[in-house]
């Protein structure tokens, strides 16, 4: 390298006083930039990327090339393939040794034999002397052909190693790869088997395709932002937990990335930090994934299921990126056009194949058909009297030309030798008409051959089709496809801290031991407060806050909180008219004064009560004595107001001061029932008229849920509830309506039928015998189902008609522990459940309620301007129901 324009020397020149040795400096500016390129293009080109021709970095190239080398059918050992790798690669036998075991542990290309690791658990697999290898059927059958392989000299010369292996197959897209070398990274998801081999298809066939990610370790995934595994994309998995009972929760898959030993770890510190409150761990991983979590009495599974997700490694978020080396340098590209590309070099591959294979099947026509002539006409009796090789040679030549016009090609020297060599004995049994067919066998190989080519997408496809029947069993899908609904940290996390409150001096906070505790709260949560001044602020949980002096109401701060109502009566500054209010609290920016009153110096707040369900009670209000006032006394009843927005001006209470504030009746909500939705896409219940109605629901309605296995619960619709896959029934319950079901019972060998009301609405109970071949047939929940049964066909005997039975009739309502009656004696093929009976349900009840008033959204921007209510209104609807609320703080 030539540095004479980039080093520069400094002298200092030695002086009497001075005897320091001199000191030279040089600038390598020069050296660096070089050598750091081509250690980068060297990292990026030689190990870390994988080309886009066979999907392979070089080191798993070089260690498939030696398995061919070593392959004779039988195992060998994994340190005598990395020992002969060692030719190929110029590294250590630790790196050729761990990237065989992830070759191995993706389960496609090497049938290994020993203990190859544990991708569930993080096992390491055994040291390499103990292990052993082959290449798979499947290897030698899509990644091997010599014919068609183009070779390059080793690193050191000696031996020949393939640029890229002929692999007739999206390898990349199947194994996955992932990365990091100078300055860029790859990380390319593993799909499924049976699906590229389809999308190959369906590009050939001139179709759209979509490749979704499908990880070993199973798991569900959404694909949603996948963005074709392009940068800026994003898939987030997660572990597969079920509810085993009420105080036990089982993983039985875990999230790509992870493994059994990380997940628990990261469950461990979730419960140090109190995101989530366990009892205990148990592992039982072995050849399937089986982790017990264990919650403590009077913790909720359905929360706690969410905040795994959100604070543990249950759920992780993985971000793709394409990036591959095509014609030596790397290029970023979507799975979709890898896949494309993967299958125009398969049909380009496929191709070279058949015009190699074409020309050996010519070549092979050619010389059978020579051979022929040279035997059938005697020719070899021309050399006889010959001496010269030459002699030969031309003899040869003369006695085929007569009979060599049918041929495809002129007769070469290599030829006539190759026909001097044929022996005595092959010339004494020579059988014409054998020889006749193998000329028609082999020209009719060639007819296929060429057609074939003629029809080389259709070949291709072909070739596809076979790859999936010959070795697409046991490869389907593991990982589920799913939408993720968003977990909302501070609803699930677990309160593990408490707060409390000095309201004169107007401090919150977690660190007030010797103050008021207002209530249980986590460390992410906001909390709400309100000053006797008419302020409000919303901020972030802390060991000590200043809100403002005089704090009247202090709660946990719930986002889109539409059912929390606040009604308050202010005095518009001193010696002002007194408003009364009511709203709502939904968004609002954190650590912002907010002023509920129209701004007036000295006005204050006389009366005020936090309401989780939208609660209206009935005040009095007594007046104080002044001039000519006749009515001292009067009631209000805060259910004549509507719920408006928090910047309102309010309504007019009185314009005399008053003494004080008596709460007469306490409140009933003024909301109307939620409608609740179930989405069926993420399993979730919701408010926000997604998926199917399932009704409107007031406070001590509940879900009816039935599902396959004969389990029937009634729960609150809480919208953090997990629904398992068996579930058959979702619907509102309605307590006297009946439940009827044709099961059959596996000790008695025969189908029953019973009717039952669920008299324990809080318990878990099973409606079918607990015999391990009961199972359940049909279920309904209509008033007067009717069934059909279809009954088997005897041998010998006429078919028996189908029956209907109308179970209203056919079975009185029961115990949901009763047996039921027997259906038939009869064998059933099948039964069916047909359209019920109409049935009109009676009128409810009257109930003395009061009117439900609606909610009037006024925006603080307004600042209230009109004391009536004359704005547009619109429905108080619900998100959640609070846990907290204050009655009738007096002033």
């Amino acid at each position: 390298m030539d540095l004479e324009n980039e080093n520069e020397e400094l002298h200092h020149e030695s002086t009497p006083e001075d005897h320091q040795p001199q000191e030279v400096i040089t600038k390598v500016t020069g050296m660096y930039k070089d050598w750091f390129l081509d250690y980068a293009s060297y990292v990026i080109l030689e190990r870390a990327v994988p080309a886009i021709e066979d999907g392979l970095k070089p080191v798993q190239r070089r260690i498939l090339h030696s398995m061919k080398d070593l392959d004779d059918g039988r195992y060998n050992k994994v340190a005598n393939i990395v020992g002969h790798t060692m030719q190929y690669h110029p590294h250590g036998d630790a790196s050729i040794s761990d990237a065989m075991v992830q070759i191995g542990q993706k389960d496609l290309l090497i049938d290994m034999q020993g203990n190859w690791g544990n991708i569930l658990t993080g096992d390491r697999a055994a040291a390499s002397r103990y292990i052993e290898a082959r290449l798979s059927k499947f290897a030698l059958d899509v990644v091997y052909n010599p014919k068609v392989t183009d070779w390059q000299l080793s690193y050191d010369g000696r031996k020949k190693e393939p640029i890229n292996l002929p692999v007739k197959f999206p390898l990349l897209l199947a194994q996955g790869a992932e990365g990091i070398a100078v300055g860029l990274s790859t990380k390319i998801l593993p799909h499924n088997f049976i699906e590229l081999i389809d999308a190959s298809v369906k590009h050939l066939q001139g179709k759209r395709f979509t490749i979704l990610p499908d990880f070993p370790t199973s798991g569900i995934a959404d694909c949603t932002n996948y963005n074709d595994g392009n940068r800026g994309g994003k898939v987030r998995v997660r572990a597969k937990i079920a509810q085993q009972d009420k105080n036990t929760l089982v993983i039985s898959e875990i999230p790509f990335s992870t493994t059994t030993t990380s997940l628990i770890d990261s469950i461990l510190k979730a419960n140090d930090k109190g995101k989530i409150k366990i009892k205990k761990i148990e592992d039982n991983t072995a050849a399937e994934v089986e982790i017990l979590v264990h919650l403590p009495s009077g913790i909720s599974p359905d929360k706690t299921i969410d905040a795994l997700y959100a604070f543990t490694n249950c759920e992780v978020s993985i971000s793709p990126l394409g990036c591959v080396i095509e014609e030596n340098k790397p290029n970023f590209i979507g799975v979709s056009e890898m896949l494309r590309r993967s299958t125009d070099n398969t049909v380009e591959l496929l191709k070279k194949e058949l015009e190699i294979q074409l020309n050996e099947l010519q070549e092979q026509w050619h010389f059978a058909s020579l051979e022929r002539i040279f035997i059938e006409n005697r020719i070899y009796r021309d050399i006889e009297e010959v001496e010269t090789w030459e002699g030969v040679i031309e003899a040869i030549d003369k006695g085929l030309k007569p009979h060599i016009k049918h041929l495809k090609r002129a007769v070469t020297e290599e030829d006539i030798v190759r026909l001097t060599e044929i022996r005595i004995k092959r010339i004494s049994k020579f059988d014409i008409d054998k020889a006749q067919q193998k000329i028609e066998a082999l020209e009719d190989d060639i007819a296929s051959v060429k057609h074939n080519l003629e029809h080389l997408i259709e070949y291709a496809i072909d070739y596809f089709k076979r790859l999936k029947s010959t070795y697409g069993k046991g490869k389907e899908r593991k990982t589920e496809l799913k939408i993720f609904d968003d977990i909302e940290a501070t609803k699930v996390v677990i309160r593990n801290t408490k707060l409390y409150v000095n309201r004169e001096e107007g401090f919150v906070g977690t660190s007030l031991r010797r103050d008021e505790y207002v209530t249980d709260c986590s460390d992410i949560d906001d909390i709400i407060c309100f000053t006797a001044e008419g302020k409000m602020m919303v901020t972030k949980v802390d060991s000590k806050t200043f809100i403002g002096k005089n704090i009247i109401h202090v709660a946990v701060f719930k986002k889109k909180d539409k059912r929390t109502i606040y009604n308050m009566i202010y005095q518009d500054g001193r010696g002002g008219a007194s408003f009364v209010k009511r709203f709502a609290v939904t968004a609002v920016t954190r650590d912002k004064e907010y002023d509920l009153t129209q701004g007036k110096k000295s006005s204050k707040v006389t009366y005020f009560s936090a309401n989780p369900n939208g609660e209206a009670e009935v005040i009095t209000i007594l007046l104080r004595q002044a001039g000519s006032i006749k009515k001292l006394k009067f009631d209000l009843d805060f259910s004549d107001l509507l719920i408006k927005g928090r910047g309102v001006k309010g309504n007019i209470v009185t314009k005399y001061n008053i003494k004080r504030v008596e709460l007469k009746e306490a409140g009933v909500s003024t909301l109307k029932p939620r409608k609740i939705w179930f989405d069926d896409t993420v399993q979730r219940l919701n408010v926000d008229g997604r998926g199917e109605l399932l009704g409107e629901f007031k406070g001590e309605d509940r879900l009816l849920i039935i599902d396959q296995k004969g389990g029937v619960k009634t729960l609150i619709p809480e919208m953090s509830l997990h629904f398992s896959a068996d579930m058959i029934v979702l619907e509102k319950w309605k307590p006297k309506k009946p439940i009827s079901a044709v099961y059959w019972d596996g000790e008695k060998e025969r189908y029953y039928v019973k009717r039952f009301v669920i008299e324990n609405p809080e318990k878990e109970e099973s409606f079918i015998t607990d015999h391990p071949k009961s199972f359940l047939e049909v279920v309904s929940t209509d008033y007067r189902p009717l069934t059909e049964i279809v009954f088997t066909k005897i041998r010998g005997k006429e078919q028996r008609p189908n029956e209907e039975v109308n179970l209203e009739e056919f079975i009185a309502i029961k115990g949901i522990k009763a047996l039921g009656n027997q259906l038939t004696t009869h064998k059933v093929r099948q039964i069916n459940l047909l359209d019920s009976l109409p049935y009109e349900e009676p009128e409810p009840l009257p109930a003395e309620e009061i009117e439900v008033v609606e909610e009037e959204n006024v925006s603080p921007e307004n600042g209230g301007q009109t004391t009536e209510d004359t704005s547009s209104e619109s429905e108080a609807k619900s998100t959640e129901e609070p846990e907290e609320g204050e009655q009738g703080s007096l002033f």
